[in-house]
């Protein structure tokens, strides 16, 4: 077969299960992953419970309880408490810094201290891994309703994210796999309507590429061997512009000689024997090639 550029048809059966199987396995990566988030999550809130349940102790406190963990954004959380208490900045910095000091995620973070108003921020800090912002320690904050937000830094891709990733590469790979075999499929399917491997109907013409002959009617036209090989290309491909340089290597090339003249000389023996069948007819396209109209 020579390099011929066909006009490319992609068979949509191969393409809609394609699809299919990329949205199943997105699907079911976001699923899995989105268990393993909700799994991190609830260890994070047994956390952030953890540090209101030390701030209520070293406060004095061990009898009132720490309300649940609200959730205001992806990576702030809300500390709230059922009762007034007092803190005492040094400890908090430190009771959450030994909370989260084995959370891999939890190198970059923002507390502040607000009154239940939630006007003033009574205390706030910020830890990292460049510099850690601690203003105002030593000072003990009186009495009052106080609730606590954590502010961390998002790092990189979410969780989810990743699993979207991790689950659409190879799906990725297997559309394009299957869009590439339906590339390929009709890539060097004939345009026109084959009888049989090598049969092909070009208009009212029956071309059999096996016997060298075309018919019309009752009329036979024998074709000389590179006759033939030159209409078939040209069948395979109708109504498409045709390369002189890829025709002449096709039918030329085994023969170790490429004459030029040679394939003007075969075209207009074989346009002639096409005569018979007016609505077929063999095209000199300037400076590109040869393309076998069907009207």
């Amino acid at each position: 077969m020579i390099g011929l550029k066909l006009p490319i048809k992609v068979n949509f059966a191969y393409l809609i299960a394609a699809v299919t199987l990329v949205f199943v396995g997105l699907g079911s990566a976001a699923f899995s992953v989105a268990g393993a988030d909700d799994f991190e999550l609830a260890k994070q809130e047994i956390v952030l419970r953890k540090i209101g349940h030390e701030i209520l102790l070293q406060s004095g406190d061990s009898t009132s309880r720490v309300l649940p963990v609200i959730k205001i954004s992806e990576n702030d959380y809300q500390i709230n408490f059922e009762k007034n208490f007092t803190f005492h900045p040094d400890s908090l910095v430190k009771i959450v810094s030994n909370a989260l000091a084995n959370d891999k995620f939890a190198d970059d973070y923002v507390v502040n201290v607000l009154d239940c108003s939630g006007k003033e921020v009574v205390f706030g800090y910020s830890i990292s891994k460049k510099e850690n912002l601690v203003p105002c320690s030593g000072r003990k904050q009186p009495v009052n309703c106080y609730r606590i937000d954590l502010l961390f830094k998002k790092n990189g891709i979410t969780p989810v994210q990743k699993g979207f990733l991790i689950g659409g590469v190879p799906f990725l790979g297997l559309i394009g796999l299957l869009i590439s075999k339906s590339f390929k499929t009709r890539n060097f399917m004939p345009e026109n309507k084959s009888l049989d491997a090598f049969t092909f109907k070009l208009g009212r013409l029956i071309f059999d590429s096996k016997s060298r002959q075309v018919t019309f009617n009752d009329v036979i036209v024998e074709l000389t061997s590179k006759e033939s090989k030159l209409l078939l290309i040209f069948a395979k491909s109708p109504n498409l512009i045709i390369g002189r340089n890829s025709i002449q290597k096709e039918i030329w090339e085994d023969e170790g000689v490429i004459v030029g003249r040679s394939l003007d000389m075969f075209i207009s023996k074989l346009r002639k024997k096409l005569e018979i069948e007016p609505s077929v007819q063999l095209v000199n396209v300037h400076g590109k090639g040869y393309k076998l109209e069907i009207i």
